[in-house]
């Protein structure tokens, strides 16, 4: 019975079972980064093939990041209505079919319209894995276990560029567009076989689009939900400024190879994984709203320091280090960050756990873009959004939750 537990959704999970749990749901999660950050080496070559500027070229990560908070709208909603595993089976579908397509597209603007749908679909991914960890745990638990997710979740930023980066030795960026299709698929099977239904029919939400509606009306509403949101959104936003810009300021401006950058790269996602492991084993002997506040302030002094350095003409080694602090401290914040905002709202899972996203990536997909201003010959653009990204989510933090620690909102028939 030790290895044995029991979760809030009545599932009994084995040690072996929590395992097979974790690696689905945190390889569902980690289709957004591999969506992001599996093509990043091949985007010089991308933009040449189509004839595309660099500002145009990183369009592309930007629809795919609008995919990706638009279709949480969707996704979080239908999950709560529906149930976990259909509209988590639909999107992976459609995932396949779009990621082949991408493959085989001959017009930039047509890739970057397929970009947003292929975001769209791995939308369904992140959302729901999120609210199946809501079902089946709450308070620290819910941190320690968000933090072994992390821990699967985190791998996708290291080896998504390693796989992109290997894949240009062997085929073209339309080859790393196939293999995302073909994880989908393998995705898919381990769902349909794997990953029992965590929502029972009786704790499914009623009506259509005016619920849904009123239920994001109140997340919106609620001062602590949305400073934990927004704090977040911000720090992640910040990291996709990194992986927007970093492909051209380390493989142009620095010199650096296709192969070198996979390495920075995935270094990084590393830090973020260790940063990630080590918050979810401190949860329950430090409090999670101490680590929460930690993760902002090591994200804000990194940035900052970041900026600086690139303005004084820093080489790549100075830079790297304020950026792997940077990158690390986003696997302190979305690990307590994701547990505080979610602990009131285990009903309604699905839709916090939507709107969570979508502020993540519209952030992100504001902040992308702009990284591309120095048009692969300045990389004060991208330092300068990560720090004031950062600096933006102290901010939220200080007059959302600081200043108002108390919500006013307590849905109804919600945890406390």
């Amino acid at each position: 019975m030790k290895n044995m537990t029991n979760t809030r959704a009545g599932v009994t999970l084995t040690r072996g079972r929590r395992v097979t749990v974790i690696v689905i749901l945190g390889a569902l999660a980690a289709l957004a980064p591999f969506s992001l950050d599996m093509y990043l080496p091949t985007l010089p070559t991308l933009a040449k093939d189509l004839q595309a500027a660099p500002s145009i070229a990183q369009l592309s990560l930007t629809s795919c990041m609008l995919g990706l908070s638009f279709g949480q709208l969707a996704a979080g909603p239908l999950s709560d209505i529906h149930g976990r595993r259909r509209p988590l089976l639909a999107g992976l579908i459609l995932y396949v079919i779009v990621s082949a397509w991408c493959a085989i597209s001959g017009s930039i603007w047509t890739f970057i319209a397929l970009r947003f749908v292929q975001g769209l679909a791995g939308s369904f991914g992140i959302v729901i894995s999120r609210a199946i960890t809501r079902d089946l745990f709450s308070g620290p638990e819910l941190t320690r276990f968000f933090s072994l997710l992390m821990l699967v979740n985190g791998a996708g930023p290291i080896f998504a560029p390693i796989v992109g980066g290997q894949l240009m030795r062997i085929s073209s960026w339309q080859g790393v567009f196939f293999v995302l299709s073909l994880i989908a698929v393998a995705l898919f099977f381990a769902v349909f076989y794997s990953l029992e239904e965590t929502l029972p029919a009786e704790g499914r939400a009623k009506g259509g689009l005016k619920q849904t509606l009123f239920k994001f009306r109140t997340l919106s509403k609620d001062r602590t939900f949305m400073g934990y949101a927004l704090s977040q959104g911000f720090v992640l936003a910040a990291m996709f400024a990194y992986i927007s810009g970093s492909t051209f300021v380390i493989q142009d401006i620095f010199g650096a190879s296709p192969q070198l950058f996979s390495v920075i790269f995935a270094l990084n996602g590393l830090g973020l994984i260790v940063a990630g492991q080590i918050t979810g084993r401190l949860s329950g002997k430090v409090s999670e709203h101490k680590l929460f506040v930690s993760g902002i302030s090591l994200a804000t002094l990194s940035g900052v320091t970041l900026l600086v350095v690139l303005l004084c003409g820093g080489g790549l080694y100075a830079v790297l280090v304020p950026l792997f602090i940077v990158v690390s401290s986003v696997g302190i914040v979305t690990t307590t960050g994701f547990s505080l905002a979610m602990q009131k709202y285990g009903i309604a899972a699905g839709s916090a756990s939507a709107l969570l996203g979508l502020i993540s990536f519209i952030l992100g997909g504001l902040a992308a873009p702009v990284t591309g201003i120095g048009g692969g010959q300045s990389a004060i653009p991208m330092g300068l959004v990560i720090a004031f990204s950062n600096i933006a989510a102290v901010v939220c933090y200080v007059t959302l939750i600081r200043i108002h620690p108390a919500s006013p909102i307590q849905p109804k028939g919600e945890e406390k």
